[in-house]
């Protein structure tokens, strides 16, 4: 009986990969030759498999059915742990003004499937090994197994997922050497596995102080590392989860959105969540475009999308990003942009723990910082106005933007709705999904704002992604428009956005 038990594991497992990566495939190879990112389209396929797979009775909402998909949306944290690494080091190479090549490994630029390369098709496939075996390889090491679905096969998972993905490379690209590139793959996955450890365990250190969740301290862990090691050379593993790792988390997690979709308008007061999750989409990335664009004076992509992806932590152009969509320069910002907010993830981690133990805002430390994001912002502006192309004013002042935004767009959606009146688990799925936050969205996935905001961010943050066509759509043409955005598409977009905003904030 416990055989069959194993037999049904592996089923789901390899279902899971096969829905997932084909997912991810498919959504490239429809924008191939475009300058869009694939992430739209897995937007779309992931909230409309999702629902399907409920509508014709194979699964039940959050998909339970499918524990290898759940298992897949759940490794949120390990796909960030990657992109905090290269932000550490980035910000540690521009603090120094050293640059350091990564001659040791070149990827293949021939096409195995429309759209992706050789050395892409092996990081996407890579990258679902990888987030399967060392989730389950983290949670055999905590001694939790036996709580989660497929427990019982967590050994058997971790083992062959990890073996693939060690061994799985791209003979058509460029090794200075095989064997080091491979080591190098088994020690970032070492490293993974002791920051998810330590990060849990400093995380429960603490609970009974403040519940801070792990994703700050594996933030500060990762980070950490990183600029203590700039000259690290990326092996395997950080390479295909710097490139696939949130796309493939992001199909896996759309999947379960999507099969909340048909029940979750019934809730109560889940339509003022999505209210504000849509309008709250739409305004804080056109107004924080539209600042960089009209006061800041950096209209072009390599600006815009960085900038962006730090100002919110935004889950999207995040992978968009890193993914090289929009340009080797934007991909080598990003990083740095993801990571500046760390400081201001201190205060927002501290003080959401602290108002999720009270059950309400704490506005005494609120609203002083949010005064302090309008003055990083302003002085953001400042820098870049005075960069005249510039690359290291530029950065600067997108560093000081990130910071900013993130702290005013983070504080100021979760005051401005606790105050207009919505339960703060509530207001955790809003805030979250307004601004596509990976950070907070892994936060209440682990449950710092309780059960129910636990089960039902899936559903929220994947539909106010259906705005990200839109997002995308506009960052697409500007990159086919020699870097420039719309002027008056983003200034029309963000008024639009903001009389949303109100909107909900009153109709609460």
């Amino acid at each position: 009986m416990e055989q069959l038990l194993h037999v049904s594991a592996f089923n789901h497992f390899f279902l899971a990969m096969s829905i997932v990566i084909t997912m991810v495939l498919v959504s490239r190879a429809v924008v191939a030759g475009t300058k869009y990112s694939s992430l739209l389209l897995i937007v779309v396929f992931g909230l409309a498999m999702g629902s399907l797979l409920v509508h014709s009775g194979m699964a039940g909402p959050g998909l339970a059915e499918f524990p290898a998909i759940l298992l897949v949306g759940q490794t949120t944290v390990i796909a960030l742990i990657a992109s905090f690494f290269v932000g550490g080091q980035e910000i540690n190479r521009l603090l120094s003004k050293k640059q350091h090549s990564d001659d040791h490994f070149v990827p293949s630029q021939e096409e195995a499937i429309v759209g992706t390369s050789s050395t892409q098709l092996v990081y996407i496939i890579r990258a679902f090994f990888l987030l399967i075996g060392i989730e389950a390889t983290y949670v055999l090491l905590s001694g939790r197994a036996l709580n989660f679905p497929l427990g019982d096969s967590y050994l058997l998972l971790a083992y062959i997922s990890l073996v693939v993905a060690i061994i799985f490379i791209d003979n058509k690209a460029k090794f200075a050497s095989k064997q080091v590139y491979i080591r190098k793959g088994l020690a970032e996955i070492v490293a993974i596995v002791l920051v998810l450890k330590a990060s849990l365990f400093l995380s429960s250190m603490v609970e009974s102080v403040i519940a801070l969740p792990q994703i700050f301290f594996a933030m500060i862990l990762s980070s950490g590392l990183g600029a203590l090691m700039p000259k690290w050379k990326l092996g395997p593993t950080m390479n295909a989860l710097l490139f696939a790792g949130i796309p493939v988390v992001l199909a896996a997690s759309f999947l379960v959105g999507g099969s909340h979709m048909i029940e979750a308008f019934s809730l109560p007061g889940l339509q003022s969540v999505m209210l504000f999750g849509f309008s709250g989409q739409i305004f804080w990335m056109f107004g924080g475009l539209a600042l960089l664009i009209f006061l800041g004076q950096a209209n072009h992509v390599r600006n815009l999308a960085p900038g962006m992806a730090g100002g919110l932590s935004h889950s999207g152009l995040t992978g968009a990003c890193n993914a090289g969509d929009f340009g080797a320069t934007a991909a080598s910002r990003a990083p740095i942009m993801i990571n500046v907010p760390f400081i201001g993830h201190i205060f927002v981690f501290t003080i959401l723990a602290a108002s999720a133990e009270r059950g309400s805002i704490m506005l005494q430390w609120t609203l002083p910082l949010i005064a302090a994001g309008i003055a990083f912002v302003a002085l953001a502006l400042k820098t870049l106005r005075g960069a005249n192309g510039e690359a290291a004013t530029e950065v600067k002042g997108l560093m000081q933007f990130s910071l900013g935004w993130q702290i005013i767009a983070v504080f100021g959606s979760f005051t401005a709705l606790n105050v207009a009146g919505m339960s703060l688990d509530h207001v955790s799925m809003s805030a979250s999904s307004a601004m596509s936050h990976f950070g907070l969205f892994a936060a209440i996935q682990n449950g710092m704002f309780g059960d129910s905001a636990a089960s039902l961010i899936t559903f929220t943050f994947a539909m106010t992604f259906l705005v990200h066509p839109l997002v995308f759509g506009l960052f697409g043409r500007a990159t086919e428009n020699q870097g420039r955005m719309a002027e008056k598409v983003v200034f029309a977009l963000a008024a639009i956005g903001l009389t949303g905003v109100l909107y909900s904030l009153f109709t609460i």
